[in-house]
């Protein structure tokens, strides 16, 4: 009987940190994208899950070199070559990959 509450517990508490990987994506999002892209929901939605989860694999190299590569992107390059960036790209991921087009999910950035 300990062993299912045990179980039952840790399950509770991965789905709740992978819960918390979103949120914490969308506070990324926020501080650090709103200010071009606009709501989340537009950039979300403009690629599929897949095209999300292949931009951003490798610590979000994908979408660094985007950034990196385009001129009008000149304002985030500083950004996108810290280390933070690289360690916060797993939750800017999760996000994404939460409210891309085909997901079904509306995301709310306040």
């Amino acid at each position: 009987m300990k062993k299912i509450v045990f179980i039952s517990i840790v399950i509770a508490l991965l789905a709740v940190s992978s819960e918390a990987a979103v949120y914490k994506g969308q506070k990324v999002y926020v501080k650090k994208c709103r200010k071009c892209h606009g709501g989340g929901q537009e950039l979300a939605a403009s690629r599929t899950q897949k095209e999300w989860t292949k931009i951003l694999k490798n610590k979000g190299a994908g979408l660094a070199d985007l950034h990196l590569s385009n001129p009008k992107a000149e304002k985030s390059w500083k950004y996108f070559k810290k280390k933070k960036y690289r360690k916060r790209a797993r939750h800017l991921k999760d996000f994404l990959v939460e409210y891309a087009k085909d997901s079904g999910n509306v995301p709310a950035c306040n």
